[in-house]
C-alpha cells in the first residue's frame, strides 16, 4: 500500500503517527475523523475496506489498513505496512471490539470464544503487533501512548454479560498488567472505559441504556483524555463512578443488586432439563 503524505494544510494541526483499530463505525468512526481533521498521520484499521474509504474522505493523511484484529499473522503484516509508511508509531489505540450475550444463563461456549477472540486476543494481537513501532517512536525522541478500548462493565458483573464483561475485565487488567512492566520503557499505557455510547453495535442493545452518550461526545472526552495521558478513561463519570462503588461492594452485597437485574424470560425459565422431559 502506497504511503500517504499529510496535507499540507491540515499537517500542523497535529504531528502524531497513529494506529486505530475498529475505525468503520461508532466510537472508532468519530475517532478516526477527529484525529484525521487534527492533522494526524491516522493508519485506519477495520475488516472492510469500503467503509474505511467512507471514513477517511478525502484526507490524503489517512492511511488505509484492512485487516482482521483476530488474525495474528495479518495484524503483523498490518504493523510492517503501517512501518514502512511513518516510520514508528507515537499512538496505538486498540478499539475494535464486538458484543454478544448470554441468555438465560445457558453457556454458548462458541460465542464466548467469538467475543473474547475480538475484545481480548484481537487487543493483544495489536499490541503485540504495535509495540515495536511504539519503541522504534520512543528511541526517537516521542513519549509513546499505548491505549486500547475496554468498558464500565469490566468493573461490575452483570447479567447476562458474561462473554462480553469478562473479556473486557481481562482486558482492563492486561493492559493494566502491561502499564507496568512499560513504565521503564517509555511508554504510557491507557485504558478507555466508556458507558453507554450511542453506536450501531448499541442499537441492538434490548434494555435501558442511562446518561448514553454519542459516538462524537465519546471521542472528544477520549481525544481529551489521551492527551492528558490519564491512565483510566471513563465516561460518563455520573455512571462509571456509580458502577466502579457497585464493583467495590462486598460480594453478597453486589449479587444482590446483580439478582435484581435479571431479566424474567419465561421462556428460558421452562427451557430445563426437567421441563423436556
Amino acid at each position: 500500500m502506497a504511503r500517504h503524505k499529510p496535507h499540507p494544510t491540515t499537517a500542523t494541526k497535529g504531528s502524531h503517527r497513529i494506529w486505530l483499530t475498529g475505525a468503520t463505525s461508532g466510537i472508532g468512526a468519530a475517532l478516526a475523523r477527529r484525529l484525521l481533521a487534527e492533522g494526524h498521520r491516522v493508519a485506519l484499521s477495520g475488516r472492510r475496506e469500503e467503509a474505511l474509504r467512507a471514513v477517511a474522505g478525502e484526507a490524503d493523511h489517512a492511511l488505509l489498513v484492512p485487516v482482521d484484529v483476530t488474525r495474528r499473522e495479518a495484524m503483523a503484516e498490518a504493523a510492517q505496512r503501517i512501518d514502512t509508511a511513518f516510520d514508528g508509531l507515537d499512538m496505538a489505540i486498540l478499539n475494535a471490539g464486538t458484543c454478544e450475550y448470554l441468555e438465560g444463563g445457558r453457556v454458548d461456549a462458541p460465542l464466548v470464544e467469538r467475543v473474547f477472540a475480538a475484545n481480548l486476543f484481537g487487543a493483544v494481537n495489536g499490541i503485540e503487533a504495535a509495540l515495536p513501532l511504539l519503541h522504534r517512536a520512543r528511541e526517537q525522541g516521542s513519549r509513546p501512548l499505548l491505549a486500547a478500548t475496554s468498558s464500565a462493565s469490566a468493573f461490575f458483573a452483570m447479567p447476562r454479560a458474561e462473554a462480553y464483561g469478562a473479556s473486557k475485565a481481562a482486558l482492563s487488567y492486561f493492559m493494566e498488567s502491561l502499564r507496568l512492566d512499560l513504565a521503564h520503557q517509555g511508554i504510557d499505557v491507557s485504558v478507555i472505559h466508556p458507558g453507554f455510547v450511542k453506536t450501531p453495535l448499541t442499537e441492538r442493545n434490548d434494555f435501558p441504556m442511562p446518561m448514553a452518550v454519542s459516538a462524537e461526545k465519546a471521542a472528544t472526552l477520549i481525544i481529551e483524555g489521551l492527551a492528558a495521558r490519564r491512565r483510566d478513561i471513563h465516561f460518563p463519570r455520573r455512571l462509571t463512578w456509580s458502577i466502579k462503588l457497585l464493583g467495590a461492594l462486598p460480594l453478597s452485597a453486589r449479587i444482590a443488586i446483580g439478582k435484581r437485574l435479571v431479566r424474567r424470560d419465561d421462556s428460558a425459565d421452562r427451557d430445563t432439563p426437567e421441563s423436556r422431559q
